[in-house]
């Protein structure tokens, strides 16, 4: 089994620094992670690259919802890219389909080429395909250099059997990267289930407020149905980022870190 790779998904400063801290080895950088995130700040992307001193891959996309593009969002896209290239970034990550469910093969290299030599990762779109093992071929064919997933399912631990499957089926031609749902308990069995040495995760956790209760707040809702949703502010411990990583190396070792206090990850 190769060197495990840990990239955290940052969509702030404040979590940059933790992953930076905790010894992550690449930042994937987004905001607002509560809609499954979407392209950060141009202002945010020079910070993290400046300050974090990791490299900082950032997440293309335009909006929530589904990933079929018009041809304004697609050109968004490119234009994100080309910004984020400028100031620092050292690679994208995206996912484009096609309304059939298949890989946008053509969009996908587009973006490829125009990042080139920079890493490209195709995202948890990937999940949402017609055909696992055709979408990875899809993508193997784009040029990317990794795919992230939780193997279609809602989270890597009912997905463990098919991550190992990809894992198999890539045999080495492209990176299988482990996330969405990641948590410590869980980490050091995945890495051994599936031989993927590129994990991903948030490991972030509600960020105490009054009397230790978690900083949340309610938005009132425009219309006649009341509160609208309530939204938790959330941090990024380093101690949490160094415990998923030592859990997850232990694989390489023979045997599991010992587990701290579980950690929450949504991603």
């Amino acid at each position: 089994m190769g060197s495990i790779v840990f990239e955290l998904c940052a969509e702030s400063i404040q979590a940059c620094l933790a992953a930076r801290e905790g010894g992550a080895h690449r930042i994937e950088l987004c905001s607002a992670l509560s809609e499954g995130g979407l392209t950060p700040s141009h202002a945010l992307i020079s910070e993290a690259v400046q300050r974090s001193g990791l490299p900082v891959h950032v997440l293309l996309r335009p909006r929530g919802c589904d990933f079929l593009y018009t041809a304004d969002e697609f050109q968004l896209m490119r234009d994100d890219l080309i910004h984020a290239r400028r100031l620092g970034a050292k690679g994208f990550v995206l996912g484009i389909l096609q309304s059939d469910g298949r890989v946008d093969t053509e969009r996908t290299r587009e973006l490829v080429e125009l990042a080139t030599p920079l890493e490209i990762t195709f995202h948890r779109a990937f999940d949402y395909t017609a055909s696992l093992d055709r979408a990875l071929e899809d993508i193997i064919v784009s040029g990317c250099h990794r795919v992230l997933t939780s193997g279609g399912e809602p989270d890597v631990v009912a997905g463990a059997a098919t991550l190992a499957h990809l894992v198999r089926l890539a045999a080495g031609r492209i990176e299988i990267a482990v996330g969405g749902g990641l948590r410590l308990p869980d980490a050091a069995r995945l890495a051994q289930s599936t031989g993927a040495h590129h994990f991903h995760g948030s490991v972030r956790r509600p960020q105490p407020g009054v009397n230790g209760q978690s900083r949340s707040w309610a938005i009132e809702d425009s219309g006649d149905s009341g509160p609208g949703e309530t939204f938790t502010q959330y941090i990024v411990n380093p101690a949490d980022v160094r415990a998923i990583i030592e859990s997850l190396r232990g694989q390489e070792n023979g045997d599991a870190a010992e587990k701290p206090e579980s950690s929450r990850s949504i991603s």
